[in-house]
């Protein structure tokens, strides 16, 4: 049930974004050239995978991120954020604060490889430093949305992410995913920035 839900929230959540599609590609171009969708590395399911997004930041951004360490708003855990990530173009900026970037990511839905709601979905180096009592967390499948990204997402201290999203895998229910995909859509309207 959980699947079948999955594919038919991916294919309206790419019927949605369709139309925009080529304004989003052309802004891409004409502001930083190709490519306009990026592959990132993220956890899921036990594995590494590849995470589609449209690409908010300039070419090889995700080299330089060591080099601004001491920007990182994040220092409670591994995770890494900076609200005004020098990183990002002026369309990128855009996309971000609506979270159009992430609509690629129901590509990954329809493969199996992300689900609707599951923990948020991190990079290998920080899933890889997760306190031993979270390791199963690693070994779920991520999530495009999930009760840590609707309880506050990235300002949630560290600890209480990884609680929330582990308090999901432990209780998981289809009825739990509806009122976490209700939620996220009455943020995504109402205010973009806070899922």
């Amino acid at each position: 049930m959980k699947r079948f839900f999955d594919i038919i929230g991916a294919v309206c959540g790419l019927l949605f974004i369709l139309p925009l599609t080529p304004f989003i590609v052309l802004a891409i171009v004409l502001n930083g050239g190709r490519p306009v969708l990026v592959k990132l590395d993220r956890v899921s399911g036990g594995k590494v995978i590849k995470v589609y997004k449209f690409r908010s930041m300039v070419q090889g951004a995700h080299a330089t991120k060591r080099n601004l360490a001491h920007l990182n708003e994040r220092n409670d855990g591994p995770f890494f954020k900076i609200k005004d990530d020098p990183r990002l173009t002026g369309v990128g900026k855009l996309l971000r604060k609506f979270r159009l970037d992430e609509f690629p990511q129901f590509l990954n839905v329809l493969k199996g490889e992300l689900a609707l709601v599951g923990p948020r979905p991190h990079e290998p180096e920080e899933v890889a430093q997760y306190p031993p009592g979270f390791k199963k967390l690693y070994f779920a499948k991520a999530g495009l949305t999930g009760l840590s990204q609707v309880s506050g997402a990235s300002a949630l201290p560290y600890f209480k992410e990884l609680e929330l999203d582990f308090y999901y895998v432990e209780h998981q229910s289809l009825w739990l995913d509806i009122k976490i995909l209700f939620k996220t859509v009455w943020i995504f309207f109402s205010d973009p920035t806070g899922v």
